[in-house]
């Protein structure tokens, strides 16, 4: 259990720190002067980095090449082509589970849609 008891971050800052209890039910306890902290980088999630290889990349362009889009991105498409951006980011969230993942897919998707406006 810690408290901060006065001071600021670019100061020296002071803790009240509960040690322990004794035998007789009274609190020891100690105050310490700690020095101001930065906060450390924090590493990319796992997660964040998926598919980001040019490996897994390039064979996830091949298969959508051969196989072509699966049924709800081909819904999505059809979504975006009629201008309802934010319908086609719900479907996809429900879809894939995250809101990250649906705006990444969103962007795929109209990126698709892009390419298709511009071969005509």
């Amino acid at each position: 259990y810690q408290r901060r008891v006065h001071g600021t971050l670019s100061e020296c800052l002071f803790f009240f720190e509960m040690v322990h209890w004794t035998n007789q039910r009274t609190v020891s306890a100690k105050v310490r002067r700690v020095s101001a902290t930065h906060p450390r980088p924090k590493a990319k999630k796992q997660s964040c980095q998926r598919g980001t290889f040019s490996k897994v990349r390039a064979v996830k362009e091949f298969i959508t090449e051969v196989l072509g889009s699966t049924p709800y991105e081909k819904r999505m498409i059809e979504l975006l082509k009629v201008g309802r951006e934010k319908r086609a980011l719900r479907f996809a969230k429900r879809r894939l589970g995250s809101h990250k993942r649906a705006k990444a897919k969103r962007e795929q998707m109209s990126k698709i849609v892009q390419k298709m406006k511009t071969k005509k």
